[in-house]
């Protein structure tokens, strides 16, 4: 490898979550949404972005620049122009086809505009807009929710997967307490039977989805969920009746999918003979994953793939949460053999600043996939070098204790965050609002005996207590001020171990880097 691969992978000026990374030819693709730094909405960039590595060396990201804008899409009237989670397929014809969301449209919402479609020649070049997904009789397909478009060439046959399902964890965070109050009372979805939770979602989807009773009546279906049909050579034209393959969790109860009911986020591979559906879950943090034999029938929970708050990862709950938790989307790929999960972390103390991460995974014999936690080094091969300087960008876990889920989003938190300051990609970037308390662990380094090593702070004169490992290693003393400032510690541990830094002081500080050097270098203070 040239370098090494950190997480989050690409640069840390670069904000690409929901992301479809596909192979195409000798390289890796990664697709996905585009937000900016300290952004204040979803995807505000307004335009989708290529990045690609060589399949030998995944720390080797290549910008390939503008694939697509929402200006493209005649659809779009300028004032709504975002584009939201995309996903690529390789055609018959050997195009590329990109199928994303377009944040509203003329007349329309985000809920009732078809799913827009363009093409290229080549995985990363320049796309043109091609059409939106219809209806045989040109009309836009809009059945249930026309929401994160999922695409496979399955042999030949073009399967897309969409949909949507309200969670009642984000619409809590999305509306503070009083939204988690009214989550709180709502009744006991479990002793109802399937038309009487339909009746009673009838008012709730009138108000969200922006369609009337009859409209949603005339779905056979409760219109939240996910969602399959096959598509046309022509790549737009719908040609079999949806099939749900997956129910929100209103529906989920006394089936496979109790307590891990579809929210968003589709995504489809074929692994041998089994189909893999990933999405996010009803607790909004998890990336989750069903599979079945067939592609638009009879799916079967298996388990959690990820979360970005580690939570469910050896039975932590929710409220011992490893990070700021907020929406996540991604999905598998094998690279040379190996298999790993994409996802996407929040920043900025935000829903709207998210960032790519991979983490490796592993496929049992029996088709399971384990849990995965966060980790500094996912695209790595192992662990982090003991040597040399690190953003503390790069830490996986960030938490004061009793860290926030959070949805639709910006600030309003007493909680460490990741931050930048300054503009472009020379801005820096680190961690803020460190108080009394708060961890950032990083996951793993590989130590080979005695090392310096050395953090960059400002703001409050605290101290760091440093653990690598189990193991306890002392304390690094803050200098404190306005300004950055650099303090060290001998550390001396052979192997692979995460770096633990937890803050105590009277007020916050900024922790910028890390950094490790040859113990016989002379102190920092």
């Amino acid at each position: 490898m040239k370098h090494q691969a950190y997480n989050p992978f690409l640069p840390l000026w670069e904000y690409i979550p929901d992301g479809e990374p596909h192979v195409f030819g000798d390289r890796l693709y990664l697709f996905g949404s585009h937000d900016v730094e300290g952004g204040e909405r979803y995807c505000a960039a307004g335009n989708y972005v290529g990045w690609s590595a060589p399949l030998d060396d995944l720390s080797d990201w290549r910008y390939e620049g503008v694939l697509y804008t929402a200006a493209q899409d005649p659809r779009s009237d300028g004032a709504l122009g975002d584009l939201y989670a995309p996903d690529v397929v390789r055609g018959n014809d050997g195009r590329y086809y990109l199928y994303y969301g377009l944040s509203g449209g003329i007349g329309v919402d985000d809920h009732n505009t078809a799913i827009g479609v363009a093409v290229c020649d080549t995985p990363a070049g320049k796309y043109e807009y091609y059409g939106f997904v219809r209806n045989p009789d040109g009309s836009p397909y809009l059945r249930y929710l026309p929401a994160d478009p999922a695409v496979i060439n399955d042999g030949g046959v073009i399967r897309l997967y969409h949909g949507w399902g309200l969670s009642m964890v984000a619409a809590g965070a999305h509306s503070g307490e009083q939204g988690r109050q009214q989550a709180a009372q709502m009744p006991d979805f479990a002793a109802m039977g399937k038309d009487q939770i339909r009746q009673f979602l009838l008012g709730v989807e009138q108000m969200l989805f922006h369609r009337s009773k009859e409209q949603l009546l005339a779905e056979p279906e409760d219109v939240m969920g996910a969602n399959h049909v096959t598509l046309a050579d022509d790549m737009l034209t719908v040609t079999s009746e949806p099939a749900r393959i997956l129910p929100s969790q209103f529906l989920a109860f006394g089936t496979s999918f109790e307590g891990h009911g579809f929210y968003e986020a589709s995504s489809i591979r074929k692994i041998g003979d089994t189909y893999y559906f990933i999405y996010s879950e009803e607790n909004s943090n998890m990336l989750c994953y069903a599979t079945s034999q067939y592609p638009d029938r009879d799916f079967v929970y298996r388990g959690i793939l990820q979360s970005n708050g580690d939570v469910g990862l050896d039975g932590r709950r929710g409220e011992d949460r490893l990070n700021m938790t907020g929406n996540n989307h991604g999905s598998l790929e094998c690279v040379s053999g190996q298999w790993f999960i994409f996802y996407h972390r929040q920043t900025h103390n935000s829903t709207y600043s998210r960032q790519a991460c991979a983490e490796p995974v592993t496929i049992a014999p029996d088709g399971s996939i384990a849990q995965v936690e966060m980790t500094s080094c996912g695209l790595n091969g192992g662990p982090l070098r003991a040597e040399g300087d690190y953003s503390a960008a790069i830490a996986c876990n960030l938490t004061n204790g009793h860290m926030p889920h959070i949805t639709n989003r910006v600030g309003g938190f007493d909680i460490p965050y990741i931050t930048h300051e300054g503009a472009g990609k020379d801005a820096l970037r680190f961690i803020t609002n460190m108080k009394e308390g708060t961890l950032a662990a990083f996951k793993y380094f590989a130590f080979a005996g005695p090392v310096r090593l050395t953090v960059t702070t400002r703001g409050a004169a605290g101290r760091l207590a440093v653990t690598v490992g189990d193991a306890p290693c002392g304390e690094i003393a803050l200098p404190g001020g306005p300004d950055w400032r650099q303090s060290s510690l001998t550390l001396d541990h052979t192997g692979a171990a995460a770096l633990r830094l937890t803050y105590h002081g009277e007020g916050p500080a900024d922790l910028l880097s890390i950094a490790f050097a040859p113990a016989e270098q002379e102190a920092v203070q």
